[in-house]
């Protein structure tokens, strides 16, 4: 071997060493980083004529493990899903409130139903009257204030739907752009590598919001699909479509057009039955949230609302009012209509006619809300009636409560207790789900970037830089020595 020809070699090397270090110290640098693919180098033996040459760098590999991947999203898309619907029930449950809870819906009955007694244990005490009124506005106001929250979700739903869809939109221009650029650095001959890492980064943002599949082409650009193979990125990204709104009401549905669906690329894509669009992450969890959930507990605490105003609506129960007024307790003035029970949480209110602040009186709650004058004052007969209104045994009529007869006190409660089981349930499912997750992610880890195994091929990359130093420096010296014997 010439001494031209061994120092080519060791020059190969050393520049072989150099980007080996390059790439090791990136894969440290970015041990933590998200998306980071651990990447290594491709070398070949460089051959000029019939003979070997060195060593050359043909390109950089970047490693991941895309069915690990693809599960891990997934993965996520499942967890947000359970997470949406277990945090959903924990608000809800958290706005009807545990018996023990100061100003609960079951503590609000239960000081309604002991204002009563006392009242009717005192008749002509206008201050026990009062706190019996007063007692009543409380229990309508806190049912008010549970629809309220509970349309307040909805409300919350639709405009997360609106930054979502947002979010995704501009994700996939990106990933287009970024497309682009690979298909023309990977022409070139140049290293895509950090161009993959934020495509991954991308996909990592939207897959808890839609389950993904992913796959690339012959040129190395990204196709992208959700679960129930809607096209998002396949030649040019898709645009979902979505209105948002800025009020709610318990009215209000995707059915009747008040509330939007979502659109791809100017196609209504479906989002019940049994194939439902982009099923699983947290975009479905929110329309569900807005479409389902919520309307399902709404119906829950209408039910509630229309059991204690039939309670006090039966014909004859007030023999003051004529047929068709409303009794104690009214929508929003109104006799209650069952046609109407759609938002009756939202609208329930007192009786005027025991209000003074509206022109009634307290005393009617004793002598019947149609009496124009107060009846004798140690009359209990009416406050009594009532009391055995509110205890009785009667059928729930709607809300999907099962037939069983129930006090109101038992309505309220068993309201509670569907509501704390479902948030079980889904505590479980999200629970179920994340540890699945997180034994995803950590085997994702345990295949990212080992520190101990990098700082180990340091060390060779130093051997090996020092091997072919050492053949340049021989080779120096031998041409150092070959001048001064022709000197």
């Amino acid at each position: 071997m010439s001494i031209s020809s061994a120092l080519s070699n060791a020059l190969s090397g050393l520049n072989v060493a150099a980007r080996a270090t390059d790439i090791v110290s990136s894969n440290i640098a970015n041990a933590m980083t998200d998306g980071y693919g651990v990447r290594s180098l491709a070398i070949s033996a460089r051959v000029i004529g019939n003979g070997g040459a060195g060593a050359w760098v043909s390109g950089v590999i970047r490693h991941e493990d895309s069915i690990l991947i693809g599960h891990r999203r997934r993965a996520e898309a499942e967890t947000s899903f359970s997470m949406a619907q277990s945090q959903h029930l924990t608000r809800l449950e958290g706005l009807i409130g545990t018996p023990d809870a100061p100003g609960s819906l079951a503590a609000r009955a239960t000081a309604f139903e002991a204002a009563m007694i006392s009242a009717a244990a005192g008749p002509q005490d206008q201050t026990r009257l009062g706190a019996a009124v007063g007692a009543a506005v409380d229990l309508a106001t806190t049912i008010n204030t549970i629809a309220a929250g509970i349309q307040g979700q909805r409300l919350q739903a639709d405009g997360e739907i609106g930054r979502m869809v947002s979010r995704i939109n501009t994700a996939l221009e990106s990933l287009a752009a970024l497309n682009t650029r690979i298909r023309q650095d990977s022409g070139g001959g140049r290293d895509v590598s950090a161009l993959l890492d934020a495509q991954a980064r991308l996909v990592d943002d939207i897959a808890p919001l839609i389950p993904l599949e992913s796959r690339r082409d012959a040129t190395g650009a990204l196709l992208l699909y959700s679960a129930d193979g809607q096209a998002l990125l396949d030649g040019r990204p898709a645009v979902l479509g979505f209105s948002p709104v800025t009020v709610m009401t318990a009215e209000m549905s995707r059915a009747d057009g008040t509330l939007s669906g979502l659109t791809l690329n100017g196609r209504a894509l479906p989002l019940d039955g049994t194939t439902p669009a982009f099923a699983g992450g947290e975009l479905a969890a929110q329309f569900a949230l807005r479409d389902q959930w919520a309307i399902t507990a709404q119906a829950g605490i209408d039910a509630v609302a229309r059991d204690l105003a039939a309670r006090f609506d039966a014909p004859g129960f007030d023999p003051t009012l004529a047929p068709g007024q409303p009794g104690l307790f009214t929508d929003a003035g109104a006799s209650v209509d069952p046609a109407l029970e759609i938002g009756l949480a939202g609208r329930l209110r007192v009786n005027a006619a025991v209000l003074p602040a509206e022109g009634g009186a307290h005393w009617r709650l004793r002598d019947g809300l149609g009496a124009t004058a107060p009846g004798p004052s140690g009359a209990a007969g009416f406050l009594h009636a009532q009391i055995d209104t509110l205890t009785a045994l009667r059928a729930t009529a709607s809300g999907g409560f099962s037939a069983t007869g129930r006090s109101f006190a038992g309505l309220v409660g068993d309201h509670l207790t569907a509501v704390g089981f479902a948030r079980q349930a889904a505590e479980v499912d999200q629970a179920h789900g994340m540890a699945r997750l997180h034994a995803l992610r950590d085997e994702g880890l345990r295949q990212g970037v080992d520190t101990d195994a990098e700082m180990q091929r340091l060390l060779r990359i130093e051997q090996v830089f020092a091997a072919n130093a050492r053949v340049v420096s021989a080779a120096q010296e031998m041409i150092d020595q070959l001048i001064r014997m022709g000197a």
